[in-house]
């Protein structure tokens, strides 16, 4: 449990190596100074800053930024070391520009976390004004063990008024020797800090739609709730900036000296994200004007990702409120009508024709207001969407947007994965894109079996089978595009060959492992491999030697494509396949399965628990998506290219290249 502080409030640490974890909203100085167990600092020594940003067991950002990710080693501190405390101050103004006291700019956050990124404590500075300085939080010793303490204690006269508090002689020099190391801009910029978990940091609550009524349960999970396919929490589960694979971390794989497998590319931007843009001024009784990115957030993609969430959620609940609306009106309009035809009185001429009238017509009224209603809300959400629509990265964007002719092949993880979008009836108007966590933590099942759309047509059998194709090719293009070069691997198995021609684009561009597999001996061969891949990565994981893993092996994520489901499967067959499906995700072995449940039904109740594991996505619009909080029908509409576009092909032909590129 993440302990959220307020000021003056403490938590026990129970880990010695720790991050700390800094958004403030605008640019600042981080440093950590070390002091005795009077809160003396004995020298500029014990202070790590700009500067001089490493010292024992401290290693803090080399400039000012609005993200900082400060490293703490306690267990690397001397005897003479009982306080850690992390300070904040705003770089000195040049020539006016820049704000010179907190109390001008957002509260600043502060969160202590584990390696790993999960959270122990965080802690908002609120109550700031004239302060250029703060002493944010400190990390104490007592009777041998660590604690962290929210302190939030402001300086007007900055961090040389700061220092001389702390009982440093030399408080000005250093003072003024950090300010002139953030002038010059010394070294790096750090990278942005993983997604917070606390749900408190958002400007709207996201909750998760959950998958419809007979198609399983909610699909993945990374913050809170989860949607349809969004499969993951918006600001991140555990914390991750780039989301890693549940079994990767942070040290080389061939490095002697052990740990987790390194799943990360090793040329990967660390420039910190620029600040939120801020929203024109509205008119007097006119909604503000949306801005893309104005949600809260690490970076960019995060702020537009939660923005996205906040449409789903927003857009759900102004529907419910309409649909509540509607029957409240009726139930009343019933009742009266009820107790105008209980008095016989009003059976005889026109009183009980005009009761009813009168009934009517406060139906309609409040109809009517509701209807106004979320006309408003949902022309507003029209507006963000065509804001928002444009400034999406790849990742998120639609297959039409021109940032796809833009493309280049990415340096990290995103955050998350188009697949669709999602509407209402009532709101025609706007879509909301549906989008999935990344790394995937559970597979996809395209359904080929749905002949009849929500929008009218229909088509047969053959058909369908080939628009599920495509739309899993859809799918495979965007994960190969949305990953680092050579950290994303495509397995095709078309045991009948009969989706060679949906599989083109992936095929003949040359980003698949290998040819597509034909046949039972197909099918036998590459579900061993990656069972013998599932197998290795567990017991290296479970025998604490993930450097022992064979020399060549390939750690990048892994995708099966299977096409015409159940067709060349014994049932030795769908129990491997199904064993990929229950430990592959955690291993970084995804599966995409295209078939027909009905067709499948001669297996009985063994591929229950396959079609449960999996997200269910259709080829056609549908609507057996649901959200948790009202159960509203969603309908799924599912990624298309634009017809006669080449995007495509040309994304992948550039994915194609960076791998030949990156393997030279």
């Amino acid at each position: 449990m993440t302990a959220e502080l307020v000021r003056g409030q403490n938590h026990p640490l129970s880990q010695s190596r720790l991050e700390i974890r800094i958004s403030a909203g605008t640019p600042v100085a981080a440093a950590a100074a070390l002091s005795d167990e009077n809160g003396r600092i004995h020298g500029t020594e014990w202070v790590a800053h700009p500067g001089a940003p490493v010292q024992p067991g401290l290693e803090v950002s080399r400039q000012a930024a609005a993200d900082h990710r400060l490293a703490v080693d306690l267990d690397a501190m001397t005897e003479a070391v009982h306080r850690v405390s992390v300070l904040l101050a705003l770089p000195a103004p040049d020539g006016g520009a820049g704000p010179a006291r907190f109390g001008a700019v957002a509260a600043p956050f502060v969160a202590v976390t584990g390696l790993d990124g999960t959270e122990v404590a965080s802690y908002t500075i609120t109550g700031l004004d004239l302060e250029s300085a703060v002493v944010a939080l400190e990390l104490y010793r007592r009777q041998g063990a660590w604690k962290v303490r929210a302190v939030g204690q402001g300086y007007a006269g900055g961090l040389a008024e700061l220092f001389a508090d702390q009982g440093l002689s030399e408080a000005a020099q250093l003072a003024a020797g950090i300010d002139e190391a953030v002038a010059r801009g010394l070294a790096r910029s750090v990278q942005a800090p993983p997604p917070r978990t606390s749900e408190g940091d958002r400007s709207r609550q996201a909750a998760a739609p959950a998958v419809g009524p007979d198609h399983g349960s909610v699909p993945q999970g990374a913050p809170g709730p989860v949607p349809p396919a969004y499969g993951g929490q918006p600001s991140g589960g555990q914390g991750q900036g780039g989301p890693q694979p549940a079994y990767g971390a942070a040290t080389d794989p061939h490095a002697a000296s052990g740990g987790p497998v390194n799943y990360s590319h090793p040329g990967r931007q660390t420039s910190a994200p620029p600040p939120p843009p801020a929203a024109p001024p509205a008119r007097p009784g006119q909604p503000a004007q949306p801005v893309a990115g104005d949600a809260t957030g690490w970076s960019m993609e995060e702020r537009l990702y939660n923005q996205v969430w906040g449409m789903f959620e927003d857009l759900a609940r102004t529907t419910a409120a309409y649909r509540s609306a509607v029957d409240f009106a009726e139930s009343r309009m019933d009742k009266e009508l009820e107790q105008a035809l209980s008095d016989p009185r009003s059976r005889i001429g026109g009183q009980g024709d005009a009761a009813r009238e009168a009934a009517r017509a406060r139906y309609s009224q409040l109809v009517d207001q509701a209807r106004a209603s979320l006309d408003r809300d949902v022309a507003q959400l029209v507006a963000e969407s065509q804001v928002v629509e444009p400034a999406l990265p790849p990742a998120f964007a639609r297959w039409d947007n021109p940032c796809w002719h833009a493309y280049r092949v990415p340096m990290e993880i995103p955050m998350a994965l188009r697949l669709g979008d999602l509407r209402l009836p009532e709101a025609e108007a706007i879509r909301v894109p549906m989008l999935l966590r990344l790394p995937l933590e559970r597979g996809l099942w395209i359904d080929s079996g749905r002949t009849d759309s929500l929008d009218g047509t229909f088509t047969d059998s053959h058909d369908t089978r080939r628009l599920a194709m495509d739309t899993a090719v859809a799918h495979a293009a965007r994960l190969l595009a949305v990953y680092p070069a050579d950290e994303f691997t495509v397995h095709v198995v078309d045991p009948a060959g009969s989706g060679a021609q949906a599989l083109a684009p992936l095929s003949q561009t040359g980003v698949l492992a290998g040819p597509p597999a034909q046949g039972a001996a197909g099918v036998t061969e590459v579900l061993a491999r990656l069972i013998q891949r599932v197998d290795l990565v567990q017991m290296a994981l479970r025998g604490g030697a993930p450097d022992a893993l064979p020399p060549g092996f390939d750690t990048a994520q892994q995708l099966l494509i299977v096409n015409d489901f159940p067709h060349g499967f014994d049932d030795r067959a769908v129990n491997q396949l199904r064993y990929l499906v229950d430990e592959g995700p955690a291993v970084g072995v995804h599966l995409m399965l295209v078939a027909d449940r009905e067709e499948s039904a001669g297996y009985g109740p063994l591929l229950d628990p396959l079609w449960r594991a999996l997200l269910r996505l259709t080829p056609v619009p549908d609507d057996h998506l649901a959200d948790p909080w009202v159960g509203h029908a969603w309908t799924y509409e599912p990624p298309t290219v634009p017809h006669g576009s080449e995007v495509l092909r040309q994304v992948l032909t550039k994915v194609a290249e960076a791998r030949r590129t990156w393997n030279r």
